[in-house]
């Protein structure tokens, strides 16, 4: 291979690796290994395409231990450049019949859970902020891991 097909190669592999994905994804950990209420994980994401639709996942990882076959959550919303909150609850199964629904290794379980049946389409471009609590009746809840927000752009 020649020094000039080496340097094609590399600048197309930068060109494509620029690109946009279409997918936002964070997580954020749980000190101590448990959520309370007080924790509400903050997620930034800047959406520029407002022609796209999204799918909306949560991302839940806790240990074989978490005493619950659901976790409730409050995930509030707010629009770029405005002060209005929007907020939603939801009931997030993870277990049926005693068997986690998410992938697992040895007593570790994760979950990636879509939020909206339909994709989600973002009305204005910018900075959307979107906070997750939970909404348990248990304070803290243990064996929990992490949280996290995942967008995937729909094609």
């Amino acid at each position: 291979m020649s020094f000039k097909q080496l340097i094609v190669i590399a600048s197309l592999l930068t060109v494509v690796s620029c690109t946009e994905t279409g997918l936002y994804e964070k997580v954020v950990f749980m000190k101590g290994n448990e959520w309370s209420n007080a924790e509400s994980p903050e997620f930034n994401v800047e959406i520029t395409d407002t022609s796209a639709n999204y799918l909306v996942y949560f991302l839940f990882r806790h240990a074989d231990a978490y005493a619950y076959n659901n976790v409730w959550i409050r995930l509030s919303s707010k629009l770029p450049g405005d002060s209005d909150v929007r907020s939603e609850r939801f009931d997030i199964p993870l277990a049926v019949n005693n068997r986690w629904l998410g992938s697992g290794m040895d007593d570790i379980f994760d979950h990636r859970v879509l939020l909206y049946k339909d994709p989600v389409r973002f009305i204005k471009p910018g900075n959307y902020t979107i906070q997750i609590n939970h909404d348990m009746r248990i304070e803290p809840l243990n064996h929990v891991f992490n949280i996290g927000l995942r967008l995937e752009k729909v094609k």
